[in-house]
């Protein structure tokens, strides 16, 4: 690996004498000598363009008219030209890297594709304005080292793949001075502080300090940096420039001194990033922060594959993981609806409405919906006929390259079986009836700690007959000072408080990155007919709370509808302590209700409610319907808290039995007996026979 400053020296006086490349109407370069081949052309060179060929355009444009592209295809073809020209000409900032590069950079990918495909004037003027506003920001990002050299996270590896991209399906109609200006920015602008960013990573010992660059960009942001070289290492924000630096490798490969380097640093970058995916393709960051991610590591092998020959495909489990999304999917019923009192100068992503079909299980900073672009790449390269079948039917699909890869006649096959339950190689558990909106999702969230987490171990998320009815809060805030922040905290989720406080989390002073907090299964089985899980969150609690011994969460659930909850928690004889069950209620879309009466509460939303009884082996327990302690422009959020008051060991047991609406649920009786306690009856049409064993520590719940 070449020194940083001889890298950045041959990049600089090389830069401004790179000849414009060949574009998508043009014939790539042969394979470098040894290159693997396999899967190239008949031909046996690389493909023209760089994700798809010109004889791909009429395919695209069929694709385009199909129900699944309707978004994309409404993005290409009834663009608001008027506003994008309006925004670029007068209101775009030159010190707005965070939204206005970003909206730039957008018009500049959105007009350039919709031109290569229907040759409207109007959209390669918006696209030619686009790349010329674009090209004006200097620097591309919004990071420093050392106060000097640029660092690429996001903003600039955007940039780098948008304008190689754009030279590639403008092509000729780019003047050869606007080229190679194009590719001299690409190689000073781009490339570098990608470059910068990823061996920074790669040798955190050598970095001069992280900043944000404020000389440059007005953003309002100060997080502390110093740790990011080693934080941003395992996270979504390596693999965007290791992407960018492959595109730029790639795009200038045997025509700059550095783009072996730079292919170098891309490939090594992307192997290393493909341990943070689980052998099974599960992804921590959140199903959100999976489509982006997984896309871009797609994108360089795709790039790779079809220009150099290089073969890439086989860094991650790519079927697993995109079995991954289809796990963390959870479609619900209802209308789409807007985040209360939404505002553009809210620090947190993504903003827009809320679409029910596209539901997801929001852990951490998980977005608003799944998002399986990448889906259709996995078929065609993995003749896959399951993840064309998630292509088809999972979530949706946002991003450009969604348009050349899906396949509408692709074979498909039904997901199996063995997907209803799933424990991940992350410890994360879902165990489900079924795919669609009205089918139940139990979710378990236990595991370590992860990039764009929440304080959230050993938290559920229960659907049911098509409504959330154990909810996770969507759009925290990034800013520690933001009231919205208090919806990572533990307190937000249906999850344990230990003497009314939360489990260990950091205060947002270095961003949205990891806790120390951990969770980890201790039992787990399921049969196709019910599914047992405890999850041991002793690490997340013991770090706030010393004289906590214990503290795990047990479920079993009953399919369809019955779950059962015990939680536990032990004391330091000497300090008794408190422990605290609460269920959040999902009412963002202001349609939920609770009421507690006595030791029993239900919780209403259009579609299904449930009934539960909250039952105690010491004497003292109460039932409470609360509210989150946020201002009420943010909205209502609504809980029920069941608490065991101090003692030296705690067993609380809730019973839950979910129901459509209409319906009322059935009779489950509680019995207490000298071990535990025995629920019998039925639940619509579900005979119920459980004894539970407080004393047994993995498996405490036995059937029959």
């Amino acid at each position: 690996m070449p020194s940083r400053r001889t890298f950045l020296k041959t990049s600089a006086a090389f830069a401004a004498a790179l000849p414009f490349a060949q574009s998508l109407r043009a014939q790539a370069p042969a394979p470098a000598s040894g290159s693997p081949t396999s899967g190239l052309p008949s031909s046996g060179l690389p493909s023209s363009g760089l994700l798809f060929d010109p004889a791909d355009l009429p395919r695209l444009r069929a694709n385009l008219e199909h129900p699944r592209l309707a978004a994309l295809n409404t993005k290409l073809r009834a663009p608001d030209r008027e506003a994008a020209t309006r925004f670029l000409t007068t209101e775009l900032n030159l010190r707005n890297r965070v939204q206005d590069l970003r909206i730039a950079r957008e018009y500049l990918e959105n007009n350039a594709l919709a031109f290569a495909l229907y040759g409207d004037p109007r959209d390669l003027a918006v696209a030619r304005l686009a790349l010329d506003r674009l090209l004006e920001y200097n620097p591309w990002d919004y990071f420093l080292e050392g106060d000097t050299d640029v660092i690429g996270l996001q903003r600039a590896p955007e940039a780098t793949i948008a304008v190689c991209c754009a030279l590639d399906w403008l092509g000729d109609h780019l003047s050869p001075e606007v080229r190679a200006e194009c590719e001299k920015q690409i190689a000073e602008k781009g490339a570098p502080a990608c470059y910068n960013s990823l061996y920074g990573m790669m040798y955190p010992d050598r970095v001069r300090g992280w900043t944000i660059n404020h000389r440059d960009d007005d953003i309002a942001a100060d997080y502390d940096l110093s740790r990011w070289p080693l934080i941003l290492n395992a996270t979504n924000l390596k693999i965007i420039p290791t992407c960018a630096l492959g595109f730029a490798a790639v795009w200038l490969h045997g025509r700059h001194p550095q783009a072996a380097n730079w292919l170098q640093m891309a490939r090594r970058s992307a192997r290393s990033f493909a341990t943070m995916y689980g052998l099974d393709g599960s992804y921590d960051e959140g199903i959100g922060y999976w489509g982006y991610t997984t896309l871009h590591l797609a994108l360089l092998a795709e790039v790779l594959h079809r220009r150099l020959g290089i073969d890439e495909r086989d860094l991650i489990n790519y079927p697993g993981t995109v079995r991954h999304a289809l796990v963390m999917s959870m479609p619900t019923l209802g209308e789409p609806y807007d985040t209360q009192n939404e505002k553009a100068a809210y620090n947190f992503v993504p903003k827009g409405a809320m679409i029910p079909a596209l539901d997801l299980i929001n852990w951490g900073d998980a977005g608003i919906g799944v998002d399986v672009s990448v889906g259709s790449w996995v078929g065609r390269n993995f003749d896959d006929h399951v993840a064309n079948h998630i292509a088809a039917h999972t979530g949706g699909f946002t991003h450009l390259p969604a348009i050349w890869w899906f396949n509408p006649a692709a074979e498909t096959a039904p997901p199996t079986v063995d997907l209803l339950d799933v424990r991940m190689d992350n410890d994360w558990v879902v165990s489900r009836t079924g795919w669609d909106a009205p089918a139940t999702v139990v979710a378990f969230r236990s595991g370590g700690p992860a990039n764009h987490e929440h304080a959230d171990r050993n938290s559920i998320i229960f659907k049911a007959h098509g409504e959330r009815l154990f909810h996770d809060p969507f759009k925290a805030a990034y800013d520690p000072k933001h009231p919205r922040w208090l919806l990572r905290l533990t307190d937000a989720h249906t999850a344990v408080m230990i003497d009314g406080h939360a489990h260990q989390y950091h205060d947002g002073s270095e961003g949205t990155n990891s806790s120390w907090a951990a969770a980890t299964i201790t039992g787990y089985h399921a049969d196709g007919a019910t599914m047992q899980v405890t999850s041991d969150a002793t690490p997340a609690y013991r770090l706030v709370h010393d004289h906590l011994r214990r503290v795990d969460r047990s479920l079993l659930y009953l399919k369809p509808d019955v779950l059962l909850i015990l939680d536990r928690a032990d004391f330091d004889p000497a300090h008794p302590g408190t422990l605290a069950a609460r269920y959040q209620i999902f009412n963002e879309d202001t349609q939920g209700h609770g009421a507690v009466d006595y030791h029993t509460f239900t919780i209403t939303r259009p579609h299904a409610g449930l009934r539960a009884t909250v039952h105690n082996r010491a004497p003292g327990s109460t039932v409470a319907l609360r509210h989150l302690d946020l201002p009420a422009e943010e909205g209502e959020f609504p809980f029920v808290e069941a608490t065991s008051p101090a003692a030296e060991t705690h067993a609380l047991l809730t019973v839950v039995a979910a129901h459509p609406k209409g319906e009322t649920p059935g009779d489950l009786k509680v019995t207490t007996t000298s071990s535990g306690w025995h629920v019998t009856g039925t639940h619509r049409g579900l005979a119920v026979n459980v004894t539970i064993t407080p004393a047994t520590p993995a498996l405490p719940f036995t059937l029959g």
